[in-house]
């Protein structure tokens, strides 16, 4: 098991096997074709996004949850309704957009505002990323790999929905270097990182380089593709 005093190490649940082909199909007519599904998940300040780009570099097909996020609340409009209903027209800024900060900074101080706000949103983060792999399924040459950050990953019970979980952490004080997110209490809401890392198929302590970094995803792609 990795242990969060080492820099930086490859650990999985499976044994390490060779590539048998390439990260990509040929078969994407059958039924129930679709990309090996992988989560990123981990503490702010980790590196999630950094390892997300990784996997990006290799070949994979990317998405972040944060994304998703950020696309419904500029975009759709029962979401913009329900949240100028409940948090008032302040979290509106002179365009009349969603202030993301703003929601924050009521949200977060506010646990029962943050539970609504949740179940309000991750069903619609769920069905959108369902609705990505899928339409991946169905390209002339799908990727053979698919994958996703997703900060509350083990919190919403969504890792049920991915092939592999691979999860990032880092020192505390190296996190809080990398991140100008404010001390609100979001990490208290989060599992450990102990707990995490026991749980995930991969798990990596993002203390060193983007070299090493870079390397550590090679050496998952590579046992990813044992697999596709």
């Amino acid at each position: 098991m990795t242990r969060q005093s080492q820099p930086a190490r490859l650990r999985s649940r499976r044994s390490p096997s060779r590539p048998t082909r390439p990260l990509s199909k040929t078969s994407a007519g059958s039924p129930g074709d679709r990309p090996l599904a992988v989560a990123i998940t981990g503490g702010i300040g980790a590196g999630k996004s950094a390892a997300l780009a990784s996997f990006r570099r290799r070949g994979a097909a990317t998405v972040s949850s944060d994304e998703i996020v950020h696309r419904l609340l500029r975009e759709d409009a029962e979401v913009r309704r329900a949240l100028v209903e409940r948090l008032g027209p302040e979290i509106l800024d002179e365009a009349g957009q969603i202030d993301r900060a703003a929601v924050a900074g009521r949200v977060f101080s506010d646990r029962a505002l943050l539970g609504w706000l949740e179940a309000l949103l991750h069903p619609l983060v769920s069905r959108e990323y369902l609705e990505w792999r899928e339409a991946l399924g169905r390209l002339p040459s799908p990727p053979g790999l698919c994958v996703t950050e997703v900060p509350l990953l083990y919190e919403a019970g969504g890792d049920a929905r991915f092939d592999a979980v691979v999860v990032v952490t880092a020192p505390s004080e190296v996190r809080a270097s990398r991140t100008s997110v404010p001390a609100d209490g979001r990490e208290a809401r989060l599992i450990p990182d102990e707990e995490k890392v026991r749980r995930a198929d991969f798990a990596y302590v993002n203390a060193g380089s983007l070299e090493e970094l870079d390397a550590f995803v090679a050496g998952v792609v590579e046992q990813l593709a044992a697999r596709t």
